[in-house]
C-alpha cells in the first residue's frame, strides 16, 4: 500500500496494490479526512476485484478543506489527477462532500460508460447498481422479499433505490435513517420517501415521523438490515440487538470485526460488501457504449452468481469470498494485502 500527497491542495490518495496497473476508488470531502479510514475503503475494492478476478487495486482519496475553502481544493485534485485518469491509473467516484459534478473534467477522460452518471428518477445509476447488488443479494439470502420488511440505515440514493427494488419484490421499508437520526416508516411508500429525500435529504427523518437516535434502527423488526452510513457503522453493541435475519451493505465495511462475530453466533447472514456492492465496480471494463438497462442486468447477474457460490458456507460467506478473492491476489502479488474488509 501506498499514500501519494498532492502539490497543489491539502489532498491524497491511497493505493492499497502498489504495482496495480489500475486502481479504482472513492474521492471524499471533509475538513480532515483520516488515512487510516481511507485504507479499508480500498480495500474493499481490492476484494471486489480480485473476487472477479481481475487485476485491478482499491483506491481511495480524501481532500482536507473547510467549507469554504472546498470548491477550490476539489478543483485542484482534479486539475493534478486528470492525467492519472486519462492514463487509466486511477478512476475516482465522488462520494461524502464532492458533488459529481465537480468531477465532470474527469469524466471527460474517464474510459468508463458515461451511463454510470445518468440520473433517473433522482438516482445515479452507480448508486442504483450498488442497490441491485444488495437488493439481490438479500433476495437470494431470504428466499424472496415478498411481504419481508427491510430497515435501511445510512439512508441516500443508495438507499432510495433499494426501498424502490424491495416495494417492486412485494417487501416494506419499515425504518430508515440518517445522520439526523432514524425513523419508523410502517406506512411510507418509497415514492414518499423519494419525495422526502428531494425535499429535506438528511432531515427527511423528522419530516415522516418521530426522530428517534439512529441507533435504534438496529433493533427494528425487519427481515433484512441495509447498513452503510459509514465504516463500521454496525458496532457488536448494534449486531447485539438486530432482530433481522440478513444483514446487507449498501456501503463499504459497514460493520465491525466484533460486529460479524455477533452476527455469526446469532445465526444472522452477512453479505459481504464487496460482493453486494460489485456492481458499478465491474463496470470498469465495460465498452463506452453500454447501455444502462445492460448494466442493470449485469448487476444483478454478477452478484446473483457470487452468492450462490458462497452461500452456506461452513465458514460463513465473508470467509468463503475472502478465501476466493485471496486465491487471485496470490496469482499476481508476492504478498497480500494486510488485512481483510472489515471495519
Amino acid at each position: 500500500m501506498k499514500t501519494e500527497k498532492l502539490s497543489s491542495t491539502d489532498a491524497f490518495v491511497v493505493y492499497d496494490i502498489d504495482d496495480a496497473p489500475t486502481s479504482v476508488g472513492i474521492v471524499r470531502s471533509a475538513p480532515k479526512i483520516l488515512q487510516s479510514g481511507a485504507t479499508w475503503l480500498a480495500r474493499s475494492v481490492t476484494y471486489t476485484y480480485a473476487f472477479w478476478e481481475r487485476q485491478i487495486g482499491g483506491a481511495s482519496a480524501g481532500i482536507n478543506a473547510a467549507p469554504d475553502a472546498r470548491p477550490a481544493a476539489v478543483k485542484a485534485f482534479v486539475e493534478e489527477l486528470t492525467p492519472a485518469v486519462s492514463e487509466r491509473r486511477l478512476l475516482v467516484d465522488a462520494a461524502k462532500g464532492v458533488d459529481e459534478a465537480e468531477l465532470a473534467p474527469l469524466r471527460a477522460v474517464d474510459p468508463r460508460t458515461a451511463a454510470l452518471w445518468t440520473t433517473t428518477d433522482g438516482v445515479m445509476l452507480g448508486d442504483e447498481l450498488e442497490a441491485i447488488g444488495a437488493v439481490t443479494a438479500a433476495a437470494a439470502a431470504l428466499g424472496g422479499l415478498d411481504g419481508k420488511k427491510v430497515a435501511i440505515e445510512g439512508f441516500g440514493p443508495t438507499g432510495l433505490a433499494v426501498a424502490r427494488l424491495v416495494e417492486a419484490q412485494g417487501g416494506s421499508v419499515v425504518a430508515v435513517a440518517t445522520a439526523d437520526g432514524m425513523v419508523a416508516t410502517d406506512s411510507t411508500d418509497a415514492a414518499a420517501l423519494g419525495e422526502a429525500w428531494a425535499a429535506d435529504g438528511q432531515g427527511l427523518v423528522a419530516s415522516l415521523g418521530d426522530a428517534q437516535p439512529g441507533w435504534k434502527l438496529y433493533g427494528t423488526a425487519a427481515d433484512v438490515l441495509f447498513v452503510g452510513s459509514k465504516a463500521g457503522a454496525m458496532t457488536h453493541q448494534g449486531a447485539e440487538v438486530a432482530k433481522a435475519s440478513a444483514v446487507v451493505p449498501i456501503g463499504p465495511v459497514p460493520i465491525t470485526t466484533k460486529a460479524l462475530a455477533v452476527l455469526r453466533r446469532a445465526g444472522v447472514v452477512y453479505v459481504p460488501d464487496f460482493v453486494a456492492l460489485a456492481g458499478p465496480r465491474l463496470c470498469v471494463d465495460t465498452d463506452a457504449a453500454t447501455d444502462a438497462d445492460t448494466l442493470r442486468t449485469s448487476a444483478e447477474t454478477a452478484v446473483g452468481d457470487a452468492w450462490s457460490e458462497i452461500s452456506g458456507h461452513a465458514d460463513g460467506e465473508l470467509l468463503a469470498a475472502c478465501a476466493k478473492a485471496e486465491a487471485f491476489l496470490r496469482t499476481w502479488q508476492d504478498t497480500l494485502p494486510f488485512g481483510r474488509p472489515l471495519a
